[in-house]
Order: structure tokens, then C-alpha cells, then sequence
């Protein structure tokens, strides 16, 4: 792709089923807004190989969850840490490229994260509660989520599953950011309609809580998205950092924080190439 513009390989899955999520619409959004700047080539993540050197950076964007294609993705990867070639996100992050590694780490850190464990001989660092949830160590969307008594939890199978207690939180938000820099922040007013989202305009100690792991993570170039959930108490924790490809919700934002938004992205995607 010879041209006076810098091109891309814009990898998503744009009929990936997500509940409360239409992919296509928000990559076609961006698409649209980034080939003002850029030749974009656009290709389902497991086709990507034969077009991976025609192209100045690959932007791996909404992909759905690798868990799916484990081997092609896994195979990415070592290509592109073998070729150099720039990656957005850039493939070093310790969130949830790592599956939910990140959260039993940042709880043996002491962070203001959802205590989780893998193993029943840790018990001791969660809270007492009735019921715990089972996760998909791997795993993304809720796949394969278990709601346990504590019963329950003592006679299942554990492999490849993280433990964490069944907390009642007030609402669920998240916080965007483009490489180190805070974006936008929405929120769920209704913690059942986890995708129904509303602007959120964070205070002082908002930022400062997600500014942590955001600080703590090893992205240099990319976006990600911390979500946390609001205790009665006031508190956040962290659910997860998304820092492998994680959904925008840009149709909820205003037109202004939008346009800023993919200005900013631009700008970054820019830096990325020309660090090369």
C-alpha cells in the first residue's frame, strides 16, 4: 500500500456477538474517521499473516475474545514480536492480555481490586461472604461465570478458574485512557444493564484510583479501559484493565468528547509509527 499516507492494518471482528455491543458499528465509525489520515486495510484477526507487511502498523482493535482462536492469536503475537512490526496496543501489557493474571497480582499488591484468588488454600484473603464467583481464568464476556455457595465452591473444579466473593456493588465505571492520558469516563447507573452507559465525570480521587493501574501496567502505546465498581461505602475496586482490545462505547459519548477522542488516537497511532 504505496501512498503519501501511513497505512494500516485494522484487525477486528466485525460480527463478533457481544451482548449489549455492536462491534461493526464502532470500527466502522473509526474507520471512517481514520482514513482522513490513513490507508486502512481491514481483516478478521485469525486472516491477518499474509497482510501483516503491506501495512506501516496493525491496530488490533475489536477482536472479540482471543480465547476463540488461542493458536492464531498466540502466533500473532510471536510474528510480530519477531518482525517489529508496530502493534496498537502495543503487545506488552500485564491486564488482560495476561487473561485475569492481573487481578490475583494486584490483590497480593494490596491494590483497590476485587480480592482474587485461584486457590482454596488462599481463602483466608477473601472477605466472608455467602456466595463467590467463578471466572474463567482465560476467559472474557462472562463466559463460563459461575455463581457459587461457598459449599459449591469447596467441590468444584477449580482448573483454570480465578475465585473472587460476590460483592453488591452500587453502579459499575470505567475509565478510558490513550497511552498514559485520561480520556472519558462513562458508567452504568443501573448495575443489570452493564452496556446501557451514561457520561461520567469523575472527581479527583476517581482518577487518582485509576490512574494506578494504568501507572502499574507496562502499555507504551495504546488504549485501555479500567473498570471498577462502586462499594456502598464509596469505595472503587477494580473489576479488570482491559488493555488487550477493549470496547469503547464512543455512541455514548457527545460529539465534542468524541471528536477528541479519535484526535487523540490519531496522534498516538502516529507516534507509534514514527518511533520505528
Amino acid at each position: 500500500m504505496k501512498n503519501d499516507k501511513h497505512s494500516l492494518l485494522y484487525l477486528t471482528d466485525l460480527y463478533y456477538e457481544a451482548k449489549g455491543r455492536n462491534y461493526y458499528e464502532e470500527d466502522i465509525y473509526i474507520t471512517s474517521r481514520l482514513k482522513d489520515d490513513f490507508e486502512i486495510l481491514i481483516c478478521h484477526p485469525t486472516q491477518s499473516k499474509k497482510h501483516e507487511q503491506l501495512t506501516d502498523a496493525v491496530i488490533f482493535r475489536n477482536t472479540g475474545s482471543v480465547m476463540y482462536y488461542k493458536k492464531e492469536y498466540d502466533d500473532f503475537v510471536k510474528r510480530m514480536n519477531l518482525s517489529g512490526t508496530p502493534v496498537y496496543n502495543s503487545l506488552t501489557g500485564h491486564g488482560d492480555m495476561k487473561g485475569k493474571q492481573h487481578l490475583i497480582d494486584l490483590t497480593l499488591a494490596g491494590y483497590p481490586v476485587i480480592p482474587t484468588i485461584e486457590k482454596l488454600l488462599d481463602m483466608d484473603r477473601l472477605p466472608t461472604t455467602q456466595k463467590y464467583i467463578l471466572k474463567l481464568k482465560n476467559g472474557a464476556d462472562s463466559i463460563g461465570m459461575k455463581l457459587v455457595t461457598y459449599g459449591e465452591l469447596q467441590k468444584s473444579n477449580l482448573n483454570n478458574f480465578v475465585i473472587q466473593p460476590f460483592i453488591d456493588f452500587k453502579y459499575e465505571v470505567s475509565f478510558y485512557y490513550i497511552d498514559k492520558t485520561f480520556q472519558y469516563a462513562l458508567y452504568a447507573p443501573d448495575k443489570s444493564k452493564r452496556w446501557e452507559l451514561k457520561e461520567y465525570i469523575p472527581i479527583a480521587e476517581d482518577l487518582e484510583f485509576s490512574k494506578k493501574f494504568i501507572e502499574w501496567n507496562t502499555i507504551t502505546h495504546g488504549i485501555q479501559r479500567v473498570d471498577g465498581c462502586r462499594l456502598p461505602n464509596g469505595e472503587l475496586q477494580l473489576v479488570e484493565l482491559e488493555d488487550l482490545n477493549p470496547y469503547l462505547s464512543l455512541n455514548a459519548l457527545n460529539a465534542d468528547k468524541k471528536e477528541a477522542f479519535i484526535n487523540a488516537f490519531k496522534v498516538s497511532i502516529l507516534k507509534l509509527i514514527n518511533e520505528v
